[in-house]
Formats: C-alpha cells, structure tokens, sequence
C-alpha cells in the first residue's frame, strides 16, 4: 500500500470515529443530566449538535446500504473501441473478476443470464475466484453456466494464489487458464491474440507479449494494473485486470480510499490509456474475504462488455 494511501485511509478513519466520538459524548451528557435532574439546556439540540446527529445517522445509513444493498447492484458498463488491426471483425469480449465468492450466491446466480445476454465472442475472468474453499463448487457452477463464441480464458489472482494453491478452481468450467501463454485466435477475417500471466507471473510479461507478431491484435490478462508503466511500447492492445474493485469503499468526486495497487489511485478504476495500450480497471463482482466489515459503496459490482471494431473506413 502506497503512503499515500495509508495517510488516506487513517484520515478517512479519523473522520469518521469523530463523528461517532462526538455523538457518543452528547448522548451521555444528555442522559446524564436527565439521570440527575440537571434543568437548562443540555447542548444536545443546538446546532452544531444536530449536525453531528445528522451526520451519524447518515453514516449509519451508508454503512447499512454498503452491506446490504450495493454489493448486490451490479452494473453493466460498455466500452466501444477501434483498432486499425482489425479489417473486417468486431470483437465483443465480457470481462468478469474478482468475484470473491461465497458458499451462498450474492450475484451469482444472476451473472450467467446477463453475459450470455451479450452473446460474446470471448469471456474474460481475471483473478479472485473465491474467499473459501466451501465456495469452489458455486463457483464453478458460475464460470461453467457462461457461453463464448470463440474462447474463455481466464488468470489466477493473489487470492486464488496467496490462500487457494493446490485447489483445482476451473477444472470443467470450459476456462482455459493463462499462466504465462499467448493463444492465437481467429474471427472472419483476423486473427487476434490473447495473451495472459498468473499472478506469481507478472514479471514474465515480456514473454507473454514477445510471442505476439507485430500488427496483431493483441489482448493481455493480468490480475492487477500494475503492469500497465512497463509493458508501454509492447505489443498489448488491451490490457484488462481488476483487483482494486475500484477501492470498494469509495467517496463520491474522490473516488477509492485504497486500492493495493503500486501506482495507488492513478489506475484505480475503469479505463485509461498508456501509450498505445488501453488499460481497463474492472471494480470487480464480490468482497473482499478478509476485510473486517464486507460492503460496497460507490464502487458498485461491475461486469463490462467491450466492443472493437476496425476503424472507421476501413
């Protein structure tokens, strides 16, 4: 975690226990003068007094919506490129990750029916399969229920890498998992190339890239962006990842309080461009397994539906 983001986070923190601090010392004063039959004006109504009352209850609010509501929204976000390295195809690729799942369903039984809405041609998982290994059959039985015209190809996260080694977490779901491999693939008239690196892997991705022939359409996997400042100059079109879950607990105009990342809240969320590579930054479907309070806000569960088309004219 950048210092950055620790110095964000402890002021996000600090901010919101003065609320509650403050509260707390005017509730007791109250009760405490009305326990002793103190008369006047306790303080507990005055102004500045009700705004603290207006801002716990909100808070209050904000937390019961970020665990109950939001991490259940899922949003479907569409992203139109153009590539001169097509001639005649549009690609229509679906990402999913981090769906950090559950024994029980929180969206699960919801994501096949929309990815297979879009009919796409490849569907895409980068990384954060599960929180448990109690979750691996619900979460096979997700990835096995999504259909790709050409291909599902998937990479492993830190989670799956850090807490799952050893558990077979696509076997039968149809996903061809991309350890530091580049596949060649094909629709009407181009060929195209998707490349993509288990997360120990990351610093093989010269490898992954330098088997791409110049001219190709080239997509690159990668469970986190942090990527993105050294493969500039390679051959990566698109460079798709997750990870951050865009901060998971996000403020609105400022956006991700943290996201793990190396380059902190520059690659936060969504998409961006770096050379001639578009990077796109899923926020991810679940929560992460190990935070102490499991919730979302502004950072809603995102799958994403990418269309490339060759450029206009050709």
């Amino acid at each position: 975690m950048l210092m950055r983001e620790i110095v964000s986070l402890a002021l996000f923190l600090v901010m919101v226990l003065s609320v509650y601090i403050k509260e707390a010392q005017l509730m007791a004063r109250f009760v405490f003068r009305r326990l002793r039959g103190i008369k006047g004006p306790s303080g507990y109504l005055t102004k500045p007094a009700i705004a603290v009352h207006v801002a716990a209850l909100a808070g209050i609010a904000c937390i019961l919506y970020g665990i109950f509501i939001e991490p259940k929204w899922l949003e479907v976000r569409k992203v139109d490129l153009n590539s001169g390295k097509l001639h005649g195809a549009c690609l229509r690729i679906v990402q999913i990750s981090d769906l950090h799942s559950e024994p029980s369903a929180v969206t699960e039984d919801r994501i096949s029916g929309i990815v297979n809405s879009f009919k796409p041609d490849i569907i895409v998982f980068t990384g954060d399969a599960v929180n448990t290994p109690a979750a691996i059959p619900l979460f096979k039985k997700t990835l096995s229920g999504l259909k790709a015209g050409i291909g599902k190809f998937a990479v492993t996260g830190n989670f799956d890498y850090w807490y799952l080694r050893g558990y077979d977490l696509f076997g039968g779901t149809g996903f061809r998992v991309l350890r530091n491999d580049t596949i060649k693939l094909s629709k009407g008239p181009d060929t195209f190339y998707i490349s993509g690196l288990g997360f120990e892997k990351g610093n093989m991705w010269g490898s992954a890239l330098g088997r791409v022939p110049p001219g190709y359409y080239s997509i690159f996997l990668y469970h986190k962006p942090d990527l993105i400042e050294d493969i500039k100059g390679c051959n990566a079109d698109l460079y798709l990842c997750g990870h951050t879950h865009g901060g998971q607990i996000a403020l609105p105009v400022y956006g991700a309080v943290i996201t793990f990342g190396r380059y902190g809240k520059r690659y936060e969320a969504g998409e961006y461009k770096a050379g001639d590579t578009v990077l796109y930054v899923n926020r991810g479907i679940g929560l992460e397994g190990k935070a102490p309070i499991k919730a979302r806000f502004c950072a809603r569960p995102e799958i994403t539906v990418f269309d490339i088309r060759p450029e206009a004219g050709r």
